[in-house]
């Protein structure tokens, strides 16, 4: 079986620009899936982890800027966008709503790979941790337990998406925004019990916590000694 450097989603209404790019990567030695909207590829998603997704700005439907601000942090993905204006407005708006890097139509192959390459660089050199240790705590994300003294408690589906993310960005406040759109839940109320569940099981004392912090009017903060 062919070693591929990684699986790229190419994600654009215009079937020959996909098929040109899938044609150019499959050359360098990338393994290429395509998606001809978003809704496409965020079906995709579901089913396949990509290294990578290569998205357009204008399609139909959902737009590749809508893409990015929905599904971003759900699917944890980095993002090249495509714009075919290069206006310097839409450029700074896909870095705003998270996009890795843009890359203007018409474009060169070659800056296409080197963008590809920099972001999957860039990307291999963060290690997201799965487990953690600090006071008496001891945090298995790839086993979904905390362990603390001689209990251990149960992590459900998504008190791991919040751990994951706060483990790897201590001292990061999280805002109950940014917390509602990485487990897609609106109701703030619904996010303080979810919080107020995950300290029964980290902290000694959950009324005072010492590491499951609340900033009062902006969110919450893991602070790891």
């Amino acid at each position: 079986m062919k070693n591929f450097k990684a699986h790229i989603l190419i994600v654009d209404d215009d079937d020959r620009i996909r098929d040109l790019v899938k044609e150019y990567l499959n050359q360098n030695n990338y393994l290429v899936s395509t998606a001809k909207d978003s809704n496409d590829a965020f079906e995709k998603t579901k089913i396949i982890k990509f290294d990578l997704i290569v998205l357009d700005i204008m399609m139909p439907g959902k737009t590749g800027l809508e893409f990015t601000q929905e599904y971003k942090d759900k699917i944890n993905t980095p993002i090249l966008l495509l714009t075919a204006k290069g206006e310097p407005f839409e450029r700074i708006e896909g870095l705003e709503v998270g996009a890795d890097d843009y890359l203007t139509k018409p474009f060169e192959p070659k800056e296409l790979i080197l963008r590809i390459d920099n972001i999957l660089n860039k990307t291999k050199s963060l290690v997201v941790k799965t487990l953690i240790e600090f006071g008496n705590i001891k945090i298995d994300l790839k086993k979904l337990f905390i362990y603390k003294k001689d209990q251990r408690l149960k992590i459900n589906k998504t008190e791991k998406i919040i751990l994951e993310k706060m483990i790897n960005y201590p001292g990061k406040i999280f805002k109950r925004d940014e917390i509602s759109n990485l487990i897609d839940l609106g109701k703030e109320r619904s996010i303080d019990v979810i919080v107020t569940r995950l300290r029964k099981k980290i902290e000694e004392n959950s009324k005072s916590p010492k590491y499951l912090q609340t900033i009062r009017g902006e969110g919450y903060v893991l602070w790891i000694e």
